[in-house]
């Protein structure tokens, strides 16, 4: 939002509608230092020697047609536009749950030959991170291939024997009895190698010769490592977390809005928003979610926004200050050199255009300033614009100059 302020060329600006009001009143100065002494007090009358028919008031605002013309000052009225407002909104750069996996070990053990990774590196899917030892991990191999040697010998037993039952020479109850042991030792097979293959050892190529005293921790997603819990040597569980990898792809916004302007947002509204501990650039976005929660406490509701084109780097909780665009919203506006700016507060100046005085008196009124967008800003009176009043559209800083002037006299 623009702002007029008082700069430097205000001040020269100023200077120069200084000097044109003070024109008049300093040859009626000059006249009346040119009497004589003698005279002096025949000169003087009620209005004091300054040539007016009356005094204005301190604090008033007068302007000959004459400079009204000259400085084109223009009246009007208020316009219904539509400009783009905004609402503001805080929050933070989150993601879903989804993109969030923790690397645990899968079996107890010791952690060894660990990739020297820190927080903050990328590291892609499957990557052997490190390793896992452990002397059962021998065991449930050596279990593995000695059951599978068994079921090897049965499966002939079993041939061997139906052949026999077949030609009538041999008995069928050693037959059912060897059929049982091969199903238990099928089972027993698959749930140890079951076992394997979650421990990330292949039973294909399994013998007695490749048998693994370790297994591999590898990186289950693709991501940037937010925290690690190993090193070298140590113990470790299935239930520790031993690193968690997040994935941006789904960076989202998470922001919370007001109770008061919840009923203003929709989805698919554009989102500008900034990162204050990256720096001042501005990203965009899109409201995708508006939450079905109301947080009693902080009087809020959620609203999940995805993210467009250029992306922040991802810092989990960084804090997000946004500004959700409303569809063009028609408001009550003015001519953006209307408003005037001083100090804290904002003022427009209205005046009687039609009178048929000399001079004409200009009234301030304090506004509240909205959104500015092509050139107009959006207004809230706070005090009322007096009857047959109109607004100064253009032209307004001169009339700000002028009561400065009338201080400035005043003062004198």
């Amino acid at each position: 939002m623009k702002i007029i302020n008082i700069s430097i060329i205000s001040i020269i600006s100023l200077s120069v509608v200084l000097l044109f009001f003070a024109c008049g009143h300093s040859h009626a100065e000059d006249d009346e230092h040119n009497h004589d002494h003698g005279n002096e007090t025949e000169q003087h009358t009620e209005d004091d020697g300054h040539g007016h028919g009356e005094e204005h008031e301190e604090g008033e605002i007068h302007l000959t047609k004459e400079q009204i013309e000259t400085m084109s000052i223009k009246f009007g009225d208020f316009s219904n536009v539509k400009i783009n407002d905004f609402i503001k909104a805080t929050g933070t750069l989150d993601l879903p749950p989804n993109a969030y996996s923790s690397v645990s070990a899968k079996a107890n053990g010791f952690i060894k030959s660990t990739k020297k990774y820190v927080e903050g590196s990328y590291i892609k899917k499957g990557v052997n991170m490190g390793y896992l030892e452990n002397p059962e991990f021998i065991q449930q191999q050596q279990a593995y291939l000695e059951v599978q040697a068994e079921l090897s010998f049965l499966h002939q037993e079993l041939e061997r024997q139906t052949r026999l039952v077949n030609a009538n020479a041999g008995v069928a109850k050693k037959q059912q009895k060897l059929q049982s042991d091969v199903n238990m030792k099928s089972a027993t097979l698959k749930g140890i190698g079951k076992q394997l293959a979650y421990l990330g050892i292949n039973t294909s190529n399994l013998s007695p010769d490749n048998i693994t005293e370790r297994i591999a921790i590898i990186s289950p997603m693709a991501g940037y490592i937010t925290s690690i819990n190993m090193h070298n040597g140590m113990y470790v569980t299935p239930q520790q977390e031993l690193m968690e990898i997040v994935d941006e792809k789904h960076l989202h916004l998470e922001l919370d809005i007001f109770e008061k302007d919840i009923s203003s947002i929709k989805e698919g509204q554009k989102i500008s928003y900034t990162v204050p501990a990256m720096g001042s650039q501005v990203y965009d976005g899109e409201v995708h979610i508006i939450g079905k929660e109301f947080n009693t406490e902080n009087k809020t509701v959620r609203i999940h926004g995805h993210l467009e084109k250029e992306r922040p780097k991802f810092i989990k909780d960084l804090f997000v200050e946004a500004k959700i665009w409303l569809n063009d919203q028609t408001v009550q506006a003015l001519p953006e050199k209307a408003i005037i700016k001083d100090g804290a507060s904002s003022y427009i100046y209205v005046a009687n255009d039609q009178t048929d005085e000399d001079e004409i008196k200009f009234e301030a009124i304090r506004v509240v300033q909205g959104t500015t967008d092509n050139g107009f800003t959006s207004v809230k009176l706070i005090d009322a614009i007096p009857d047959k009043m109109k607004i100064v559209t253009e032209g307004a800083y001169y009339v700000f100059a002028q009561s400065k002037a009338g201080e400035l006299s005043h003062e004198h």
